[in-house]
């Protein structure tokens, strides 16, 4: 059983690797598109539209996407998410080589790669299932979120240089030239990825999308720890939408690049210490703490324009991120029958990230037309809050994460007093 429990990690540390070469590959572009769009408008709120189009194709499909990793080899939809989003970024590629391209084909670009992405993530997700045993879910969640992390630690300082020396054109060929290595990494794996189930009749899609939804409410702390997420990833959109405007007015891209790295290098250290050492039980109270964590260093992100302390709060906040998403992806996986996994996690998907999509939708209007215009010089707060956070560019958008920082607080201080959430690690 050892031997057996180790050749499957194996394969699992196979596809994670492909899975973390394209995380990164996807970090270039997101980085170089968030400097392109912001330096040709000069608007946070293109920043955010340019995000929400990349973001929200692959949410909204995640639940047909579960369906189909439950019907078909998740091998198969795997390598046929990565393949047809690769498309959308030869589209942006071929625009580029022909001008600058307006706003709305780059987002045109991005929301077609978005759309395949829902066909990799449920498989992807159920395919940790299938390999693994319950004792080794933790370790790979921290795994799979160091390989996210990739995109927001490596990938900025990567970008940031490489923008010193090439266009975003070389940028997004490398892109593309990594989902070649996430297929190949999932062909390497000899093993068909499709969980083997008891036959049973095939249904309609709607059928299967509502027994999804039915796995959902069927265990009310699951539902209730989703839509926490959703609170936690709204506020998360924030960060990922306004920290370029936030740093921009008063550094430059190399610069920008290598703070984000240097804060990101907390979801590393996060993630490492997961997946070396895990977390032995106690989830919910380990989610509030963290949750808690998160927002004061949130919030102090906003506080300063000093690139040293934005980038130490960042490190923190960062380093809390692993702990609440391992921690909520326990008590998830542990309450949800296998056969299910790919339609339960389409539907936690599209539930626990619509905190990004609102975010994303808003963030821009926000800073651009609420926060910032408070504290420009003259503005309503300019003589008073002004006084502390400084006034000029970007410097509403700390104030809106301070906010967001507080509010993160009090969602942490909730979490503990959910009778449901913590009945979940008694629930298997």
């Amino acid at each position: 059983m050892g031997k057996q429990n180790n050749k499957s990690f194996s394969k699992f540390l196979v596809l994670w690797t492909g899975e973390w070469i394209s995380s990164m590959g996807s970090g270039l572009t997101a980085f170089a598109l968030g400097v392109y769009v912001y330096q040709m408008t000069g608007t946070a709120a293109s920043v955010a539209l340019v995000t929400l189009c990349a973001f929200l194709p692959s949410i909204l499909l995640s639940p047909i996407g579960g369906v189909l990793a439950d019907r078909f080899d998740r091998r198969l939809m795997m390598i046929t998410g990565d393949l047809c989003s690769a498309f959308g970024l030869v589209f942006l590629l071929f625009l580029m080589l022909l001008g600058d391209p307006p706003v709305w084909q780059i987002c045109l670009g991005v929301a077609f790669s978005s759309i395949f992405v829902s066909l990799l993530e449920p498989a992807y997700k159920a395919t940790i299932t299938d390999l693994l045993t319950e004792e080794q879910f933790a370790k790979a969640s921290g795994l799979v979120q160091l390989a996210a992390s990739s995109k927001y630690l490596l990938s900025p300082l990567i970008a940031g240089v490489l923008l010193g020396y090439m266009d975003i054109k070389a940028v997004l060929i490398i892109d593309i030239s990594t989902f070649v290595v996430t297929v190949l990494a999932v062909l390497a794996v000899k093993k068909n990825l499709q969980a083997e189930f008891p036959a049973k009749t095939r249904q309609s899609f709607a059928r299967e999308l509502k027994e999804g939804w039915d796995t959902l409410v069927s265990v009310k702390g699951v539902l209730q720890l989703t839509v926490i997420l959703s609170l936690v990833t709204f506020f998360m959109g924030f960060l990922q939408t306004l920290f370029t405007p936030l740093l921009l007015p008063f550094t430059d891209t190399q610069t920008l690049g290598t703070v984000e790295s240097v804060s990101a290098i907390g979801m590393l250290i996060g993630s490492l210490f997961i997946g070396m050492f895990s977390i032995k039980g106690q989830y919910a109270k380990v989610l509030a703490v963290s949750l808690g964590f998160a927002g004061v260093f949130f919030a102090l992100v906003g506080l300063t324009t000093n690139l040293y302390f934005i980038a130490a709060a960042g490190l923190l906040f960062f380093a809390a991120l692993p702990f609440i998403n391992t921690c909520a992806d326990v008590l998830i996986r542990k309450n949800i029958a296998a056969e299910a996994q790919g339609r339960a996690w389409g539907i936690i998907g599209i539930l626990s990230q619509l905190g990004y999509v609102t975010a994303y939708a808003v963030a821009g209007v926000l800073a651009d037309h609420v926060f910032n215009p408070l504290l420009r010089s003259g503005g309503s707060l300019d003589s008073s809050v002004g006084k502390v956070l400084g006034t000029g560019e970007g410097r509403g958008i700390g104030l809106l994460f301070i906010v967001s920082g507080l509010l993160i607080v009090i969602v942490a201080v909730i979490v503990p007093r959910i009778k449901s959430i913590r009945a979940l690690e008694q629930q298997h």
